[in-house]
């Protein structure tokens, strides 16, 4: 289950999404699943 606010990363295209609203099931891009990342993660690397 995903929770408000968590940053997920898809590992092939680069794409970040946060979640506004929790719910189940899997964030998926370009077929694969998503990466949880942290915030500090995101801003290294800009």
């Amino acid at each position: 289950m995903t929770k408000v606010d968590e940053l997920y990363r898809c590992s092939l295209c680069g794409n970040v999404v946060r979640v506004v609203k929790a719910g189940f099931g899997k964030l998926v891009c370009c077929g694969e699943p998503m990466d949880l990342i942290t915030e500090d993660e995101l801003e290294r690397e800009e």
